[in-house]
């Protein structure tokens, strides 16, 4: 597992988790690799990690009010844009839960309400009991099940892109199921707590 976190004064520190977490055993060679699959349907080699992105305030906030993300764009001068425009090109699909697409879909700002303000577009998947009825998005799949095979179809789409997860309970799904390789982490100079 990869960690990589970001914080405005351009601090960036990369370590390599290789014990204990999650009941991972100490020796890294046992880690369970099982949910990359070495071919893809259409029979090439797939290449894409999975990733868990989010931004986080410096009080340890990932969203505002009602879950709205609006913060994060009052303060994306502050993220380096090259970091942002690498996630946007090795992206192939995205996961999501439900809690994650509601709060893009009733978002009034487009940097919300699509991917990357509208600038990524691809397979996006929504990990949901309940799926809505009303959706016309073309780009959006709702599937049921365990995290195993919603990480898998999203792989699968991705067609050897990153699969990138949005939502702290699909990402704390990911997590404790060891489907995660890398976790790239936002921090934005700004207290969002009382």
């Amino acid at each position: 597992l990869i960690v990589e976190v970001i914080s405005r004064f351009d601090v960036v520190a990369i370590q390599e988790v290789q014990s204990n977490f999650r009941g991972l055993s100490d020796d890294s060679s046992s880690r369970a690799w099982s949910h990359i699959p070495t071919a893809s349907s259409n029979g090439g080699a797939c290449m894409g990690i999975v990733r868990v992105t989010t931004t986080m305030s410096l009080d340890g906030f990932m969203a505002g009010p009602d879950h709205e993300m609006d913060w994060v764009f009052e303060h994306s001068s502050d993220v380096p844009a090259e970091n942002t425009q690498e996630l946007i090109e090795t992206t192939g699909a995205i996961l999501a839960g439900r809690g994650s697409y509601n709060v893009g879909r009733r978002s009034t700002r487009q940097e919300t309400s699509k991917p990357f303000g509208g600038a990524w577009s691809g397979p996006q998947f929504v990990l949901t009991h309940d799926p809505p009825d009303d959706e016309d998005d073309p780009s959006i799949t709702f599937i049921s099940g365990d995290i195993r095979s919603a990480v898998a179809s999203a792989l699968d789409a991705a067609a050897g892109k990153n699969v990138l997860i949005f939502g702290a309970n699909i990402a704390n799904q990911a997590l404790g199921a060891g489907l995660v390789d890398e976790i790239v982490l936002y921090v934005l100079p700004v207290l969002l707590g009382d």
